[in-house]
């Protein structure tokens, strides 16, 4: 009797050394421009919070000081720092910008608030009713009894989780004493 013999083929499906190689770094490749991606996105987002965080805070900080100091009687004292007015029922009102601790604070009737903080900059301007000649600009006085309009003008800057100083905002406000 003849004997048959079956011829086993070697399989010829499995992955080279070479084409392994080849999609290990294709693989990396492309999770290190996802890992990418996601660490941009995270920092863009954090840069967006923060950024959204100092306006608000900052526009909040223009609309209080704006509505109290419409408000005040009059101005007592000031430099390019301080302000001091005589409020509505009286008392003292104060701002007191600290350069040192990067920070404007509001004192009345001894109890002390923290309206603005990482300040790199604060200046208090003060201008009398009258405009320029010719012009809508108020005329700068250097005097508190002929002051009627403040301008506030400051520089904060708010740093990220990261450590990173990211956001900036100026803002600029004038505002009118309204019973001098």
């Amino acid at each position: 009797m003849a004997s048959t013999t079956t011829c086993i083929k070697p399989l010829s499906a499995a992955f080279t050394l070479v084409e392994l190689m080849i999609a290990t770094a294709l693989g990396a490749l492309g999770a290190a421009a996802v890992l990418s991606y996601i660490l941009f996105s995270a920092r863009s987002s954090a840069a967006l919070d923060n950024y959204f965080d100092l306006n608000l805070k900052t526009q909040l900080a223009v609309d209080r000081l704006s509505q109290q100091i419409r408000q005040v009687q009059k101005l007592t004292a000031c430099s390019t720092t301080n302000l001091t007015f005589q409020d509505y029922d009286g008392g003292a009102l104060k701002y007191n910008y600290d350069r040192a601790a990067q920070m404007l604070t509001r004192t009345k009737n001894g109890a002390q608030d923290t309206l603005l903080t990482g300040c790199k900059s604060l200046q208090f301007s003060l201008f009398q009713r009258t405009p320029l000649s010719n012009t809508f600009q108020a005329c700068s006085t250097a005097t508190a009894a002929n002051a009627k309009v403040i301008q506030i003008s400051w520089n904060c800057t708010r740093s990220s989780s990261l450590g990173q100083t990211n956001s900036e905002g100026m803002k600029s406000a004038l505002v009118v004493i309204r019973d001098k």
